[in-house]
């Protein structure tokens, strides 16, 4: 048994995940109401025959002796270290279990969908306590030492620990929320341009353009029209995007659009001759949340892009932007208030939907908060740190579909992935002396060069943390998330924010 024998079994596997997907892609954007049934039985037989192969014995016994293989190169060292910790943590869990979990998940996104259309969690409540009693399950069977909201955290960001998250919110809270609130006691930018009537098409046209320009690769991927905007990949010559439209909001296709593109950027940049292999995968989804976050946000929302960007959109949109200058529209979207969806927030109070959203996954793991308290306990939450009542399910606890995806311990790497993205693009801009000046010219290349090379070329190679040391220097630093706020923000509202 060798290297290539290895290679072969991961191919196989990867190739039955990525099958599973197309099929979960499908779901969410083309398959017709009446295939749901078939189609949950579908995906959890391709997730049972993926966990059977994952944690075959013959693929243990290969990865052990391929670990002491000292003619293998550092990569190739590398990749047989990740597989074979994956596999450790794979032969954990039963396969009647993976299979019960998927169709649960099949099951629950159908249940979610009926929910959210009509506003009634009762509908999918009963399927979310099924998820949530499989995931304390899951946390038995993976093991922990200290929280069961550790072994699910790890799924996705490997090494970090609830305490962790825990002083990491305990920062923003005391950080992040007197700055939010010496910013909304000053009297606030108008984002009323936002909210006029944007046609449909118009709006599908210009993130096609926007997604072009940032070096989005439309050979290797397409985008369409899902509930929740999302972005799949099966391998990086095949990278998929959805979006949101809202005719009535502009904003909600343009940051669904940019942050999607910032996702796929990072997975049509990998390395495709590492198909299936741990070093042709994302470091985690923190540092892939860096990605969309650091386009969305750095990049998107900053005055540079937009002095280029915005004569462009007075093409699709004339009569609505008409009477509306670059530095008002600039304000327009960097608007801090709070609000109540998650994916629609500003870049600052963004990360109070997160604290929300952890706190009730750490309740519920607990067993300190049941499934039927959830919309209670949303509200209240929000009405504490937000200071907004929330009208109804569809715009609280329904909002998201990461819960009906089983995706508990996802939510804090979108904070994580925002604190890295400041991180990354201060280093950038040292790198770059005149990044922002090319970007205020239209050309995004330098900036998507330098991504490529210092993030997405090494795919998992590095951990996070080891990653971030490579590139800027030092760990994650919370820092550089505030500075960046203070210095944007200051310039914003036109006073000296601390």
């Amino acid at each position: 048994m060798s290297y290539i024998n290895y290679i072969e079994k991961l191919k196989k596997i990867a190739d039955i995940n990525y099958a599973y997907g197309l099929l979960s892609w499908d779901q969410e954007v083309y398959m017709p109401e009446n295939g749901a049934t078939r189609r949950s039985g579908q995906i959890a037989t391709l997730a049972s025959v993926s966990h059977q192969l994952s944690t075959d014995n013959n693929l243990g016994s290969l990865l052990t002796a391929l670990s002491k293989d000292a003619t293998l190169t550092t990569k190739q060292k590398r990749n047989v270290e990740l597989s074979l910790k994956d596999y450790n943590k794979s032969i954990k869990l039963p396969s009647d279990f993976v299979e019960l979990m998927s169709k649960t998940v099949s099951e629950s996104f159908v249940a979610w969908q009926k929910a959210k259309t009509t506003n009634d969690f009762s509908v999918f409540a009963p399927k979310l306590h099924e998820l949530v009693e499989l995931k304390k399950k899951q946390a038995d069977l993976m093991g922990y030492e200290n929280h069961p909201y550790d072994a699910l955290i790890d799924t996705y960001e490997p090494g970090i620990t609830t305490a962790e998250i825990d002083t990491l919110f305990k920062d923003v809270r005391n950080k992040l929320v007197p700055f939010v609130k010496q910013i909304t006691a000053l009297p606030q930018t108008d984002d009323s341009v936002m909210y006029q009537h944007f046609p449909k098409k118009e709006q599908w046209d210009f993130g096609i353009y926007l997604l072009e320009q940032m070096g989005y690769d439309f050979k290797s991927g397409r985008q369409d029209i899902s509930s929740h905007p999302f972005t799949i990949n099966f391998g990086a010559k095949d990278v998929r995007v959805t979006t949101r439209i809202n005719e009535n909001d502009l904003a909600e296709m343009i940051w669904s659009c940019i942050h999607e593109g910032g996702h796929a950027l990072y997975e049509q940049g990998l390395p495709d001759d590492e198909y299936a292999l741990p070093c042709g995968e994302a470091a985690s989804l923190a540092i892939h949340e860096s990605q969309s976050r650091l386009w969305e946000n750095n990049v998107g929302r900053g005055l540079p892009y937009w002095k280029n960007n915005f004569s462009k959109a007075k093409e699709f949109f004339p009569e609505q932007l008409k009477n509306c200058s670059v530095e008002n529209f600039y304000k327009a979207m960097n608007c801090v208030k709070p609000s109540l969806i998650r994916t629609s927030a500003d870049e600052l109070t963004y990360h109070f939907h997160i604290m929300i959203r952890f706190e009730i996954e750490k309740s519920l793991l607990e067993g300190a908060l049941k499934v039927a308290e959830l919309p209670e306990y949303w509200n209240a939450k929000y009405k504490e740190y937000l200071g907004i009542d929330v009208p109804n399910n569809q715009k609280g606890v329904l909002q998201d579909i990461h819960w009906s995806h089983g995706s508990f311990g996802y939510f804090p790497t979108y904070s994580l992935g925002s604190f890295y993205a400041a991180q990354f693009y201060q280093q950038a801009k040292k790198e770059l002396p005149s990044l922002e000046n090319e970007i205020e010219k239209g050309n995004m290349q330098p900036l998507l060069h330098w991504l490529r090379d210092k993030i997405h070329a090494h795919g998992r190679f590095y951990t996070a943390n080891q990653l971030c040391e490579k590139i800027t220097g030092e760990k994650l630093n919370f820092s550089y998330f505030y500075e960046y706020a203070k210095e944007k923000y200051s310039g914003i509202y036109g006073v000296k924010l601390v």
